[in-house]
């Protein structure tokens, strides 16, 4: 029982330490272990969210018409020719949207240590920045990347990553 009890502990002091990548530098380990992790929940949120309309679709006649209402899929080339052609767009699809989450991800982590080490503090202005700057970036992916929707998604990003931090320790 003892031995089990030591296995969970080591096992856990290893997920605290980020130790599922070992890159030589903390920082990389970090970008690429939130990468990881963010893009495997992008392409399940995909899938699921593209399998949930589908349904929709095809028992359109028994939902509620709030739900039916204004849905569209996110991935509209699923309709293909044939299965084989849907089957690639889907996976295409998910692709893209499973690399939009790590980027994500990836460059908050990153920018979140890195302003961390160079300022000596982690503070809601360390996340506020990171924020920012992973809204403008997630923003230069999607298909209209105007200047509008660029400091749109800057301030949101600033904000929701602002309001994460400053919660972190109320809930």
């Amino acid at each position: 029982m003892s031995h089990g009890s030591n296995y969970e502990s080591t096992l856990m002091e290893g997920f605290d330490k980020g130790g599922i990548f070992d890159l030589g530098h903390p920082l990389l380990n970090r970008i690429v272990e939130s990468f990881v992790k963010a893009a495997g929940i992008g392409a399940i949120q995909a899938v699921s969210r593209e399998a949930y309309l589908t349904a929709v679709d095809s028992n359109a006649t028994g939902m509620p018409p709030d739900i039916t209402g204004a849905k569209r899929h996110r991935f509209p080339d699923l309709k293909g020719e044939s299965n084989a052609k849907s089957i690639e767009a889907l996976v295409k699809s998910t692709g893209k949207e499973s690399m939009q989450w790590g980027l994500a991800a990836g460059v908050h982590t990153g920018l979140t240590y890195g302003l961390k080490e160079a300022r000596g503090i982690h503070d809601w202005k360390n996340n506020a920045v990171a924020g920012a700057v992973t809204g403008a970036v997630l923003a230069l992916t999607t298909d209209d990347t105007s200047h509008e929707r660029i400091m749109q998604c800057a301030i949101t990003g600033a904000a929701l990553s602002t309001a994460a931090n400053l919660l972190k320790g109320v809930f």
